[in-house]
């Protein structure tokens, strides 16, 4: 058995954070210091959850924020995978200040809200009553899932996220900035 995270090099301890991005609500979900075990946090509206991620991710000092990106099964990005890409690059955008150590990654989701909706029927909650959890469960899908992997490969998963550069910006010189 493997030692935790936090002994594999490149994987310090620390929180991370998984996000379930949905057009009306977005799902967050924390895990332990030492990487092992996804939680659920809240549900947050769309229009407010990047900065509400935010906000968490200081709170916690998180060291990665991981977005789901839903493919098809075939692998190929729609519009859902577009805006999760927007909302990670969003992130990144917001923490390159106050928190730029914390890393933003996408990590492939497929089929992670039908398993969130059949764990929840096969519980024994209403269909009904699952709008207001299953991105919650989601999300704890997708964190479970990449600390699944850092553990069984000693790496971050997912594709890092760098925040956006506005034309202006590459354009000054170094001296400049």
């Amino acid at each position: 058995m493997s030692g935790p995270v936090d002994e594999q090099p490149g994987l310090p301890r620390g929180v991370r954070l998984g996000v379930d991005v949905g057009d009306v609500r977005v799902g967050l979900a924390r895990s332990d210091l030492d990487g092992l075990i996804a939680t659920p946090v809240e549900t947050l509206g769309r229009d407010t959850a990047a900065r509400r991620v935010l906000e968490e991710a200081l709170e916690l000092e998180a060291h990665v924020i991981m977005v789901g990106l839903p493919r098809s099964l075939s692998g190929a990005e729609g519009a859902a995978a577009e805006k999760a890409r927007a909302f990670a690059a969003e992130l990144a955008t917001l923490l390159e200040t106050p928190s730029p150590q914390t890393e933003v990654r996408l990590i492939d989701e497929r089929l992670t809200t039908v398993s969130a909706h059949r764990a929840l029927h096969s519980s024994g909650r209403k269909g009904r009553r699952h709008r207001q959890v299953v991105d919650q469960v989601a999300a704890v899908m997708i964190l479970q899932q990449a600390l699944d992997l850092e553990r069984s490969s000693g790496r971050r998963g997912g594709e890092l996220v760098e925040a956006p550069h506005h034309p202006a910006e590459q354009d000054r010189t170094e001296e400049e900035r």
